[in-house]
């Protein structure tokens, strides 16, 4: 393993992904950090699977931007295909880079959807993560 690939594996693990989890990936586009969306792939050996994905997930990694439309209907869909007690990683753009969102928006969304906001870190250059977890059902 490379130093690159090191780093990559550690981002991924910081966000408490284990080998073997199916991990599906919402909102992905050009702007979403390629490096953690690899560092996860190596993390867990599978491939991520993207919103068309129609069977239990073990998590999420929600991409989200101002302009994506209404977080609270994002993070609903998210929680549809979440295993009980899953793990939403929500990555939103950091404050001052374009699509950034407001801390109170997201906590406002997030208990709006249904879900308990653990904690915030920053996941890449660009972007901040907010790790929040579906109840059980």
């Amino acid at each position: 393993m490379t130093t690159s690939e090191d780093e990559r594996t550690n981002s991924a693990a910081r966000l408490g992904f284990q080998p073997g989890q199916v991990v599906q990936e919402i909102g992905y586009n050009d702007d979403s950090d390629q490096e953690l969306r690899e560092g996860i792939e190596s993390l867990t050996g599978q491939d991520l699977v993207d919103e068309d994905y129609d069977d239990v997930a073990d998590a999420v990694l929600l991409w989200f931007r101002a302009d994506d439309g209404d977080l609270t209907d994002a993070l609903v869909d998210a929680i549809g295909t979440l295993e009980d007690g899953g793990d939403i990683w929500l990555c939103t753009p950091k404050a001052g880079r374009e699509g950034h969102i407001e801390p109170s928006d997201i906590n406002e969304a997030s208990q709006t959807a249904g879900l308990a906001q653990t904690k915030s870190i920053s996941l890449a250059k660009n972007w901040t993560g907010t790790r929040m977890i579906a109840p059980k059902r």
